[in-house]
């Protein structure tokens, strides 16, 4: 037998690994790896700020007040000589889980209701969606505010306040994958079996359902930044000197003619991780 026979199934083989090599390639989307990278890099500023700033960022030095971007200052100094960028990765950890707070909330509360309306149907699925229609009819913004009002200021308050006016959002969704889910064959035959309605519903219609909630969530992740920043703007977050990030941007908006890195920079970050949420939450919606 030759040579170039014994080579041949080598060769196919490395072919067949190199078309798959470029077509995993070109599966990559460069924007999602962006935004993949700048969630991550939040959440270590969330965990780790000591690894990127050592300095403090409630204590400023004045003879250094109102300095542009520099090597020494990369986002600049506030009116009193803090660093600004180490305000904003101190201030990670309190809009971050802020959002994770206002995501939990109406992810547990709406999925629960949205699965009780999509699986008993009747007069509990009206009277569960007539109070989902209530709150999509309020403004999110007046509910969250009217919500502070009766729990007081900060952020866990204003992060509640958010994840309760996502809940509807949760619940409709919610419930119109699991009515889809229920009309299935398998599901049909889980419960002309005999199965029990919770034993149907928690191993054939909640895992074949959530998939689009998830994706939600994501969405929601950056919505809930986005709107905790704005509450914290209004003054109902994070009272002062906390590094919030919207309450970074309200401390600077009386300096924007003279010091425009006080309100750009922390307002790109916010932009930057908002964005960067949503795409990732459009990614996981077209997996489904």
């Amino acid at each position: 037998m030759s040579a170039d026979v014994l080579e041949r199934p080598g060769a196919a083989s490395a072919a067949r690994a190199s078309a798959d090599v470029r077509r995993r390639l070109r599966g990559i989307r460069p924007g999602l790896v962006v935004a993949w990278i700048v969630i991550a890099v939040a959440i270590a500023w969330a965990l780790v700020p000591w690894l990127f700033t050592g300095q403090d960022p409630l204590a400023g030095v004045p003879a250094d007040k109102l300095q542009a971007p520099s090597a020494a200052h990369l986002f600049g100094t506030d009116a009193i000589g803090r660093d600004l960028f180490t305000r904003v990765v101190h201030g990670a950890v309190h809009s971050l889980s802020g959002a994770f707070v206002a995501v939990t909330v109406g992810l547990v509360g709406g999925t629960l209701l949205g699965v009780l309306a999509g699986s008993l149907g009747g007069a509990v699925d009206a009277v569960v969606m007539r109070l989902v229609d209530v709150l999509l009819a309020i403004p999110g913004l007046l509910l969250a505010l009217s919500i502070i009002i009766l729990l007081g200021f900060g952020t866990v308050n204003a992060a509640i306040a958010v994840g309760v006016g996502s809940i509807a959002a949760f619940a409709r969704l919610s419930r119109s994958e699991v009515v889809r889910v229920r009309q299935a064959d398998y599901v049909e035959a889980a419960i002309g079996s005999g199965a029990r309605l919770h034993t149907v519903l928690f191993r054939h219609v909640l895992p074949n359902s959530l998939t689009s909630v998830v994706g939600l969530a994501a969405l929601q992740f950056g919505t809930a930044i986005l709107a905790i920043s704005t509450l914290g703007f209004l003054g109902y977050g994070a009272p002062p000197p906390t590094p919030e990030w919207g309450l970074l941007i309200a401390e600077g908006r009386n300096y924007v003619a003279t010091s425009w890195w006080l309100t750009v920079l922390p307002g790109l970050v916010v932009v930057a991780v908002v964005l960067s949420a949503n795409r990732i939450s459009h990614a996981l919606g077209r997996t489904r």
